[in-house]
């Protein structure tokens, strides 16, 4: 399994997941030509994208899904985010549906798609876990204002876990932004705090050898040094080490 994040942050966010012969994206939240550029810079064809996924309809997620038209690459969002994305030709609109109160398994030829609930101001927010058929499996959680149990339950098991690092309660309270926009990111709806994020990968880490990737940091509200220390900090209590029992990258 092969990881490019193609970018990742309030400018936009894009991940590729390569495996089982696919390349999957994860949001496309810069411009198209930028995907394209990217993508083949990592040594992808963009024509050769199996499909889209969303986790959810802002613009930072979304702004550059008109390459699924360019290239006739399906794109799969929940039935509440398809309300809010325009740009993609009908035909290749694939809905994320529900059953028995949990979202279907989406099967892709040899990867499996797992869409799970989020907590996010969106309307129906989701996060994936993606698995290939020798056992590789990943985890990939963007904008959540809090984790819940049943949300462990599918990152579980992830060799490579991609999740938000938001921001540091501290400096929100700080920052030059109206109240309701410091409530908004440290609310249920909003952004995981460096200490949610660590709490999260303290439940999930095994210290198998597990890929980190620190996502969706704030520009104003974080700093890679805060989010990657929090993160070892938790992680230490484990007994693990980085670079010995797992690895770390804030992207």
């Amino acid at each position: 399994m092969k990881i490019d994040i193609l970018s990742s942050g309030s400018s936009g966010n894009c991940v590729a997941i390569t495996t089982a012969g696919k390349t999957i994206l994860i949001d496309a939240g810069v411009a198209r030509t930028k995907i394209e550029k990217r993508l083949l810079e990592s040594g992808i064809r963009p024509d050769r994208v199996a499909a889209i996924f969303i986790t959810h309809a802002h613009n930072d997620h979304i702004k550059g899904v008109p390459l699924a038209n360019k290239f006739r690459i399906p794109v799969w969002a929940t039935e509440g985010e398809w309300q809010r994305i325009s740009g993609v030709d009908e035909e290749l609109r694939k809905v994320a549906e529900t059953r028995w109160s949990k979202y279907e398994t989406i099967e892709l030829g040899g990867v499996r798609v797992y869409p799970f609930e989020t907590h996010h101001d969106a309307r129906e927010p989701v996060g994936y876990a993606i698995e290939d058929d020798v056992g590789n499996r990943c985890c990939v959680v963007f904008d959540t204002g809090k984790w819940t149990e049943e949300m462990i339950e599918y990152m579980e098991g992830s060799h490579y876990v991609l999740i938000e690092a938001n921001h540091e309660p501290d400096m929100v309270e700080l920052c030059s932004r109206p109240d309701s926009v410091k409530a908004r990111i440290l609310s249920d709806i909003g952004h995981l705090s460096n200490e949610q994020t660590a709490a999260v990968l303290k439940r999930l880490i095994q210290g198998r050898g597990e890929r980190i990737y620190l996502t969706h940091l704030s520009g104003e509200n974080n700093t890679p040094q805060l989010a990657e220390m929090t993160v070892k900090m938790a992680l230490r209590q484990r007994g693990f080490e980085a670079g010995k029992h797992y690895h770390l990258e804030v992207v």
